[in-house]
């Protein structure tokens, strides 16, 4: 014997998708087999069987109900496999012999669709990568939102725009192994199409049916023409039925927004805190109070791509303030846009076939507000946003079609009579009308036949095997007329039909047959019309995102007291009482201690900030660099008053870490990090720094912290504001030498020998650590608080005798060169003589004046 027909079936698709697991529809369940169903078995916790299939041969089968398929998907997909679903392509019914059977998509990590394996708030993207030389072209697709663009960049901007992005799922040329700096997801290799620019070229022409690539913006990115053209191939092979969403494609440039590498969202915790990973405690959990999945989705992008174009940064700030200003109109919108629903998704799913009859009556009611929403930003601001009113398409013709067609309260079914709006279609009534009438004499049935046999107990029923029938009891057998067919024998009884009955119930089935093809036929020509009209629900959904983001961050200012930024062109940072936003939430309303900043690159380019561990250092700097990035993403921000001059770059070098997968030790990733800083940033840049040089020896570290400063603020291709957080109070002595960099501590009382941390940042240096009062705070064994006083009281007394007079070289006398970093009134003139010019470098030849002017000045003193 052969195999069987289905075996031989399945094994040809499955030659087809070789490396993908393969769920084969068999009636009422979907099946894996051979080593897909050991996968399957071992992946989902579902049991192992076997089935035989010819040649008396059993093969492993395992199987999961196709009702439940989402949530097993959601596991499969999240571990990183992909599945192709072969549906049942004819109707087995009608079938004669084998039901034909075909993929009707392959499920990816980063092509997935299903609401339930989605994220509201975030955008689920498929990456293609094509790095050649020094850039490479990245495209980027959501095919739950249509949304497809393009951009070249620089191979250093590869893994910042990486983890920016944050794929699902990361196409790469066959062979390229992803760096440990790229964002970690799943990596398919891409084939044919993409390494051809020519080819590459064609198939984006051909898809968007035009003769040229200068309209899209990509016409000179041989690189990001090859990635998309990689995305479009990727998916004709995945998941043809999402090309025809794809009908636009954007391309964008890094030199729009401002950078914020891997690092610096890592340390300012912009979308997950640090010590969990969760979005909970993170900058994005306090700003986000949006009520649409696209809002929220579009917040995301802002807040990863803060701008630099100051004219759309003041829309955006006129937009927010117009919300700001009007409370009540604010919380209408508010309440209004609670009941949008995902418009971009909807309309997405409707567009592919897969929308059922709920999602388009959530459809046409998320499209129905927006008459409402255009009178509500009237009344906030026609003047200053007519922009953004002028926005919002009429949709109404759209969700006029969708009620006249379905009923209020569909059923999820299509088919079943419960979907289609009574009226609409004559032919459909009229089955209905004769189905309700033979329903009503079978539901009449049972007590007509009691009647007339006499038989009490005689129950009308049914089931999917037998249809309708008549059901009587063992002793009432006797009294069953004639006219009754013998059905089937029970152990209780008998069932029976009766001609009559046969006749009511083929009308029934009839008629379910034809309401199935009507109601299935008029839905999918609704949904074809609604797709029609896709262009204007699409920008219907980007208008409703932007105010409901616009409205989210003007309740957050006026819930938390934010203020409305002045943004200039200039190089200043002034803020007036100033708050860190995830901390001041953390600790409670009005106990947040606000602080001043006042930096520009010509008088305060550099801040060199002291104070003891928990005294506020680290929550200042970061709330720094928050409030600049905030103002930048078009919000208002945490303070009393704030003027920021646009910044290209934020960097972050803050805290402590090894990086134990490459063996790097925490004064390594110290110094690499230290390093890429240096290296990229520019004078229009904003750098903050905690603790550098902290993670090797003191006098390693001290130097190589003395040496950053200096660099930073002597290089002029650098020249950054920067804010450089530190326990070496030796660096309070820079400020007197050179003229960019002024001293700030945080300051702490002292009360009966306990210091009480005050949270104020006010001019000067510290000149104390308190380290030992914080390790009476974290709770240190009393012992070890008195022996570290004996210690330190020892330490300072001979590191003050050193200093008058122990010889250098001496036991006691640390080398002097290291110990003193600027000795009191040299002799200028006479230091300048022995300096070896020619093996000096120009930075430290910038750096031995700045000393000498200093010391020259002292002298003359």
């Amino acid at each position: 014997m052969g195999t069987t027909p289905v075996r031989r079936q399945y094994l040809s698709i499955k030659r087809q998708y070789p490396d993908v697991l393969v769920f084969f529809r068999l009636g009422d369940f979907y099946e894996t087999f051979d080593e897909d169903a050991h996968i399957a078995s071992r992946e989902l916790g579902i049991t192992l069987t076997s089935r035989e299939m010819g040649r008396g041969k059993r093969y492993p089968m395992a199987g999961i109900p196709y009702h439940a398929l989402d949530g097993y998907l959601a596991r499969l997909v999240k571990r990183g496999y992909k599945v192709a679903i072969c549906e049942q392509i004819g109707d087995p019914s009608l079938a004669k012999g084998l039901v034909e059977r075909q993929v009707v998509r392959v499920v990816t990590p980063g092509t997935v669709v299903e609401p339930g394996l989605l994220e509201q708030k975030a955008n689920n993207y498929l990456v293609a990568l094509v790095p050649e030389g020094d850039e490479a072209g990245i495209a980027y697709v959501d095919i739950s939102t249509g949304e497809f663009r393009v951009a070249q960049v620089a191979s250093e901007e590869v893994a910042s725009e990486l983890e920016r992005v944050s794929p699902s799922e990361l196409l790469l040329p066959q062979g390229l192994e992803p760096p440990e700096s790229w964002a970690a997801a799943p990596v398919t290799p891409m084939h044919g199409v993409a390494a051809d620019l020519q080819e590459a070229r064609r198939l984006l022409l051909d898809h968007f049916q035009a003769a040229s690539l200068e309209p899209f913006g990509c016409e000179g990115l041989p690189l990001a023409i090859r990635a998309a053209a990689g995305v479009l191939e990727y998916l004709v092979a995945t998941q043809k039925s999402s090309l025809g969403l794809l009908n636009r494609i954007s391309t964008y440039s890094l030199n729009a927004y401002m950078t914020v590498d891997p690092q610096t969202r890592r340390n300012l915790e912009l979308f997950r805190n640090a010590w969990s990973g969760e979005v909970e405690s993170s900058l994005l959990s306090v700003i986000d109070l949006t009520r649409t999945p696209m809002g929220g989705r579009l917040l995301k992008r802002w807040l990863g791509q803060p701008l630099l174009d100051i004219k759309e940064l003041e829309r955006r700030q006129d937009a927010v303030e117009a919300f700001h200003t009007d409370a009540i109109t604010r919380a209408r919108t508010i309440k209004l846009l609670g009941q949008v629903g995902d418009l971009e998704r909807m309309i997405v799913r409707v567009q592919r076939g897969i929308a059922n009859p709920k999602e388009l009556i959530a459809l046409k009611r998320g499209l129905g507000l927006g008459p409402g929403l255009r009178e509500l930003l009237d009344r906030v601001g026609k003047d200053t946003i007519s922009w953004l009113v002028e926005s919002i398409p009429d949709c109404g013709e759209v969700a006029g079609l969708i009620a006249r067609v379905l009923v209020d309260d569909p059923s999820t079914s299509v088919g079943e009579g419960g979907v289609v709006r009574p009226g609409f279609n004559d032919d459909l009534d009229q089955v209905r009308t004769a189905s309700a009438s033979a329903r009503d004499y079978i539901a009449g049935l049972e007590k007509k036949e009691r009647q007339r046999t006499g038989i009490r107990t005689l129950r009308v029923g049914y089931n999917k095997v037998f249809g309708y029938y008549v059901e009587v009891s063992k002793s009432n057998l006797s009294r069953v007329p004639d006219s009754y067919i013998r059905k089937q024998t029970l152990v209780n009884g008998e069932r029976y039909v009766t001609e009559e009955l046969k006749k009511y119930e083929s009308l029934i089935l009839d008629a379910q047959e034809k309401v199935e093809v009507l109601e299935t036929s008029i839905f999918r020509q609704l949904c074809s019309q609604v797709a029609a009209g896709s262009e204007k629900v699409r920008s219907l959904a980007e208008a409703v995102a932007r105010v409901d983001i616009f409205s989210s961050l003007a309740e957050v200012a006026a819930l938390h007291g934010y203020v409305r930024p002045k943004l200039t062109e200039g190089d200043e940072i002034t803020i007036s009482g100033g708050r860190h936003p995830v901390v001041e939430r953390v600790v409670g309303e009005g106990r947040f201690v606000p602080n001043d900043t006042q930096m520009s690159n010509g008088s305060s380019q550099i801040v060199v900030l002291t104070g003891p561990n928990m005294s506020g250092k680290s929550t200042y700097l970061r709330q720094v660099a928050l409030i600049v990035l905030l103002a930048q993403m078009g919000s208002f921000v945490p303070a009393d008053s704030a003027r920021i001059g646009l910044v290209d770059r934020i960097f972050t070098r803050v805290g402590l870490q090894d990086d134990l997968a490459t063996g790097r030790s925490t004064f390594m990733v110290e110094m690499l990090e230290t390093a890429g800083i240096l290296h990229q940033a520019t004078p229009r840049s904003l750098i903050v720094l905690d603790e550098i040089g902290r993670g090797t020896s003191t006098y390693d570290g001290l130097s190589i912290a003395q040496a950053v400063v200096e660099y930073i603020h002597n290089d002029s291709r650098v020249a950054s504001k920067t804010i450089f957080a530190t326990h070496y109070h030796e660096l309070v002595e820079l400020a007197k030498v050179l003229p960019r960099i002024v001293n700030y501590n945080v300051s702490v009382a002292e009360e009966e020998g306990k210091a009480i941390f005050l949270y104020k940042v006010v001019p000067g240096g510290a000149d104390k650590s308190y380290g030992i009062h914080v390790a009476q705070l974290a709770g240190l064994p009393r012992p070890v608080i008195n022996r570290a006083r004996e210690v330190l009281q020892q330490l300072e007394a001979n590191s003050h005798r050193n200093s008058k007079g122990a010889a250098p070289g001496s036991a006691k006398a640390p080398p002097q060169e290291q110990l003193s970093m600027f000795q009191a009134r040299p002799q200028a003139l006479d230091e300048l003589m022995e300096i070896e010019v020619s093996s000096m470098t120009p930075l430290e030849a910038i750096t031995k004046l700045y000393e000498l002017q200093q010391k020259a000045k002292d002298g003359a003193d």
